[in-house]
């Protein structure tokens, strides 16, 4: 049987450490701690106890850390209704916010919105919302948050069939920028860990959200460069063996 192919990145992966894992107590250093590893994105997850069984944060906590860190946050909406917090979210200092599109009645418009207000727009799929979502608003999308578990708790196990919807997504967006659309980042959320981000990436993510994967392993010192490094090293590695793991590391949301 032939192997499936193999996204070759451009550049390095861009990690994205989701804060849901982090400790609130101190999120202001938390923040710091992950940007001073080399995180490229504070993922922000807003679940509203509707969309999804869980209420997480809103875009007060979002204005709280915005002064702690220069690196963009990454705000992704599990929430249903979802426009009436996009404007609350841009103001707070979102720089990208996501949304499921089964929770917007107007999809396009949704993605307006988003751009409107100054920031970049994206679509959130669910293991078993179809890639088709994509296919009439491509123009539009600055990014596609591929969930790798179901949405609204962390500490689940990664999806596998996400690999082949991952490639499919990959080929899409590929045909899209060939015949001269816009660049489109393709991020992965769910169950990314030290002994799967290699397949992940080789299957086309270019970010991924990775949670108690690095905010439960932390530096001696409190930080992360430690685990951070791991991570893209791993990345950078297909066959990186799953017993390299450091074992305190469990899967992440």
């Amino acid at each position: 049987m032939s192997r499936p192919p193999q996204f070759t990145p451009s550049s390095a992966v861009r990690l994205a450490p989701s804060i849901l894992s982090a400790d609130f107590a101190r999120l202001g250093e938390e923040v710091r701690a992950i940007e001073a590893a080399g995180a490229d994105f504070v993922h922000f997850d807003v679940m509203d106890n509707h969309y999804v069984p869980n209420l997480t944060i809103g875009p007060l906590v979002c204005e709280a850390i915005r002064p702690h860190v220069q690196i963009p946050i990454d705000v992704h909406l599990m929430v249903e209704p979802v426009d009436a917090l996009v404007p609350l979210f841009a103001k707070a200092g979102a720089n990208c916010i996501t949304f499921h599109p089964e929770a917007s009645r107007h999809v396009d418009r949704t993605l307006q919105l988003i751009r409107s207000h100054g920031c970049k727009a994206g679509i959130a799929l669910n293991p078993a919302t179809p890639l088709a979502w994509m296919d009439h608003v491509m123009d539009k999308l600055d990014r596609v948050l591929l969930m790798s578990v179901n949405p609204g708790f962390g500490g689940q196990a990664f999806i596998a069939h996400t690999l082949h919807k991952l490639r499919e997504a990959r080929r899409r967006i590929d045909a899209h920028v060939a015949t001269g659309g816009q660049p489109i980042g393709l991020e992965v959320d769910g169950g990314v860990k030290l002994d799967n981000i290699g397949e992940i990436v080789q299957a086309g993510a270019d970010i991924c959200v990775a949670g108690s994967a690095i905010f439960g392993a932390a530096d001696a010192s409190g930080g992360y460069h430690g685990v951070m490094s791991a991570l893209r090293h791993a990345a950078a590695t297909p066959e990186f063996p799953s017993s390299h793991a450091p074992r305190r590391t469990p899967p992440c949301h």
